[in-house]
């Protein structure tokens, strides 16, 4: 066997794990929990909660920092938006709800079937991005702590994250690279709004 057939191989049972697992995930439901991930995976509540945020940027940080901020914020969620289109374009894995497979064995889905491919998760990426993007930025009011805020925004992205899988959008491999991916981006943006502030004398 070849090092190309090896890789493919070793691509072909991880994808079947990563079924297995997201099926085990996804079984895991009732009317009540249905609810719940339909909540967290609707995309409009994210805008009332992104601009809560934006508001208490300004009142901690004052208008010059918390504009640096903010606009790190909007570019990491665009790089993160866009990112993921352009990985699920190349990559072209179908979402389980497009599977045969995944609906033969029981796929539990609560949402429209949407677009064909799937990873990674935008969802996840954009608000583990904006999780760690705006957490960072917090951290340029010095001498407070933000350990409550880093906790429950993380909560909040682990919730929408996972929510995919639950209404048969997403593999749990596509919402956990894009958790990676969202949290990588939205570091670098904080660092850089940080590096802006500190250059601009604004700290």
């Amino acid at each position: 066997m070849d090092g190309s057939s090896a890789v493919t191989g070793a691509l072909r049972a991880l994808h079947h794990m990563d079924k297995d697992v997201t099926l085990a995930v996804n079984s895991l439901h009732s009317p009540v929990t249905d609810a719940v991930w339909q909540f967290f995976s609707a995309t409009g509540i994210w805008f009332i909660l992104y601009a809560a945020v934006i508001v208490f940027l300004f009142i901690r940080l004052g208008w010059k920092r918390a504009g640096i901020v903010v606009l790190s914020g909007i570019l990491c969620v665009v790089l993160c938006d866009q990112f993921s289109n352009l990985v699920k374009d190349a990559v072209q894995r179908l979402r389980p709800v497009h599977d045969a497979d995944m609906l033969a064995r029981g796929l539990h889905v609560l949402e429209n079937p949407g677009n064909l491919y799937g990873f990674f998760s935008a969802h996840a990426a954009n608000t583990a991005g904006f999780a760690a993007c705006t957490y960072k930025g917090f951290l340029n009011d010095k001498g407070h702590s933000y350990r409550a805020y880093g906790l429950g925004i993380g909560l909040w992205s682990f919730f929408v994250g996972i929510s995919r899988v639950f209404v048969g959008k997403h593999y749990l491999g596509d919402v956990l690279t894009g958790f990676a991916v969202g949290a990588g981006i939205g570091l670098l943006c904080g660092f850089l709004a940080q590096y802006a502030i500190l250059k601009l004398k604004l700290d």
